[in-house]
């Protein structure tokens, strides 16, 4: 299918990654985008630089009434960008609880799960249409200092698999956005270069336009996926010593 002429929903639009898909879809001739943000109000400023084109919606992936509420109200959607996600920041052991990791997990996977299965029976009446899972070189790569959010992308990614085998009768294409060290607040704690988000949905575009099943964003991502095929056990090892270099807690 095409950017071009196409409608689009992106959840955790109102800043980041998110944000910059709305943005990009809108460059790319996009003929709407609704922009799903816990907060409507604080996407308010996309409906004003895009009057008629944006539209804000109250959507909290986590609660699955405002999933099956944003189906019901936006049935014109042919293309689904599941960008939302929660990084708590702490260790799946040293933690004081599982609350964390089940945020993530609640977050990052059953969030887009909702979302596939919600919104399947809109692609399908119009045309088929594509859904984008926002990922991490953490779904490809274990991180032990990144607690339950590397497991909840591995399991985002799995799902997608699934999910691209049972939507491809009614010719939706399922891709998983493979991303790296992008320049956002949920990154705010990691050190050296990062992407600007406008290129990371740059490079999802592809996913739409060709079809393509997996996306690696960015430069990060290509060389954690060439480390990982040249040393997987020394990179494993590398990986393990973060856990002892902690940042302090940045929060969602």
């Amino acid at each position: 299918m095409e950017v071009q002429g196409c409608v689009a929903i992106v959840t955790g639009a109102n800043r980041g990654i998110g944000e910059a898909f709305v943005r990009v879809l809108m460059q790319e001739g996009a003929a709407r985008v609704y922009a799903g943000a816990r907060d409507p109000a604080s996407a308010k400023h996309l409906e004003d630089e895009f009057p008629g084109r944006v539209t804000a919606v109250g959507l909290d992936v986590s609660r699955p009434e405002q999933i099956m509420a944003a189906a019901a109200a936006c049935a014109d959607v042919s293309v689904v960008v599941n960008n939302a996600g929660a990084f708590n920041n702490q260790l799946l052991i040293g933690a004081d609880d599982m609350s964390a990791a089940r945020e993530e997990m609640e977050v990052n996977y059953f969030g887009p799960l909702a979302m596939a299965r919600a919104f399947a029976p809109v692609l399908k009446a119009n045309g088929g249409g594509a859904i984008l899972n926002v990922l991490s070189v953490g779904g490809i790569l274990a991180a032990p200092n990144m607690g339950g959010y590397s497991p909840s992308k591995f399991a985002m990614r799995a799902a997608g698999t699934c999910i691209r085998a049972e939507l491809a009768g009614q010719g939706t294409t399922v891709t998983s956005l493979i991303v790296g060290s992008v320049d956002t607040r949920m990154a705010s704690h990691v050190k050296g270069a990062k992407e600007a988000p406008e290129d990371i949905a740059r490079a999802a575009m592809r996913g739409i336009t060709r079809g393509t099943d997996e996306i690696d964003t960015d430069r990060f991502a290509i060389e954690m996926r060439a480390a990982m095929a040249r040393d997987p056990k020394g990179l494993e090892r590398q990986m393990a010593k973060a856990v002892f270099v902690r940042e302090p807690s940045t929060g969602r």
